[in-house]
């Protein structure tokens, strides 16, 4: 009795509570506003929607999975990183061979489907494989890093997994993998001089991306931000959904009581347009509170991450600290008509079991680091800006 009460003790104390209560009070309003944008296709017997109840079960089998995941130290998982890279390396693969698209995309490959009803999404998985490998390729080699072969392999990395994933036809997914592996590379300390010269690269890449792997419907959306009268079709999404959230004003016009939502005119309001659900029924007011939610949870994986004993584990939060970061940026910037539509889902707040499941796999992750931390005083840190030169703030 005596031994189960100090385990519990230390399970207490270990776990990082205000982590797990703001991951719970994100994903609580998550699924408010996807039942809210479902509630109108309900018949009389349903009580909540099919993708209201898939996101609940994720959330409670994410938090569980979440859990066990942050009683494993996290060294351990990082000491496998050569499996973790060759499942998830594979996954992307079966893709080519078994995966399926959504209804208006038949040319892309995206989704496994497992049962006539449950389909998983490998990429929202593969994006934390790539985060625990490329923290390890950096750390290895740590003390060349900014070596010409060094960078060269650093972005070979990168690329194998974004090229597999922009292959698939999931260009969204695939420039969340080059913010990752940007953000990474400047945590790391690398020069400036490198983030110029791949930038040239990158325009200079422009013609064949647009003519060798983006597909006609990609093309025009792209081609729809600036010429909308020429699109009616393929903006009407962006387009409504900006009237949603500009309709809603500062208050909203009450949870479940938006005329666009409750009469499904914003088309996957639910899914990437759930910021229609939110402008629309809790308004300016209501948007603004959900960015200082999402600020507090990327500023406490920061945390989390600079307070870690070693350089992986602090590259592991940073890395899961951008890849949230860089969807909510990109969700944001397609709800706003100032990006496409790329198919990018809104953390926490999306439909969708795969990307809901694969966050509390990223904060089981960043829960262990913080577990393994907890008697470890924080350093003396030298901050630039948002983020710490990884030089400055570990040692070998």
């Amino acid at each position: 009795m005596e031994s189960l009460r100090k385990n519990l003790a230390k399970f207490i104390k270990g776990t990082d509570w205000i982590m797990m209560l703001l991951c719970l009070l994100a994903s609580s309003f998550g699924a408010l506003l996807v039942h809210s944008a479902t509630l109108y296709t309900l018949t009389e017997d349903q009580v909540i929607s099919r993708d209201t109840r898939t996101m609940l079960i994720a959330v409670a089998l994410g938090i569980t999975v979440a859990i066990i995941i942050s009683l494993i130290d996290y060294e351990l998982i990082i000491k496998i990183w050569p499996v973790i890279a060759a499942v998830a390396l594979l996954l992307m693969v079966s893709l080519f061979f078994f995966g399926v698209g959504p209804d208006a995309r038949s040319d892309a490959k995206t989704w496994l489907k497992i049962t006539s009803s449950f389909y998983l999404q490998p990429s929202e998985f593969v994006k934390i494989a790539f985060v625990v490998t490329f923290g390890v390729h950096i750390e290895l080699i740590s003390d060349k890093i900014d070596k010409v072969a060094n960078v060269l392999l650093l972005t070979a990395h990168a690329m194998i997994y974004a090229g597999l994933v922009a292959l698939t036809g999931d260009i969204g997914s695939a420039l969340v993998f080059v913010f990752i592996f940007v953000g990474m590379m400047f945590v790391a300390n690398v020069k400036l001089r490198y983030f110029a010269i791949g930038l040239l690269a990158v325009i200079a890449m422009i013609p064949i991306v647009w003519t060798k792997v983006f597909s006609e419907i990609q093309k025009e959306r792209f081609l729809a931000l600036f010429f909308p009268e020429s699109y009616g079709d393929v903006i009407y999404q962006q387009d409504n959904c900006i009237k949603a959230i500009g309709s809603g004003g500062l208050f909203g016009k009450g949870l479940f009581n938006g005329t666009f939502t409750q009469n499904g005119i914003v088309p996957e309001s639910k899914n990437d347009m759930i910021l229609s659900v939110i402008g629309e029924e809790l308004g300016f007011i209501g948007c603004l509170g959900l960015l200082v939610l999402f600020a507090v949870i990327v500023i406490k994986i920061i945390n989390n991450g600079r307070r870690s004993k070693d350089n992986t584990g602090t590259l592991v939060c940073y890395g899961i600290a951008f890849m949230i970061l860089s969807q909510i940026v990109i969700n944001i910037g397609m709800c706003l008509q100032l990006l496409p539509v790329i198919g990018i889902t809104l953390p926490f707040m999306s439909a969708g079991g795969s990307s809901t499941l694969s966050i509390y796999v990223a904060m089981g992750l960043i829960m262990s680091v913080y577990r393994q931390n907890i008697e470890t005083d924080p350093e003396n840190f030298i901050v630039s800006g948002i983020v710490t030169p990884y030089s400055n703030y570990k040692t070998k």
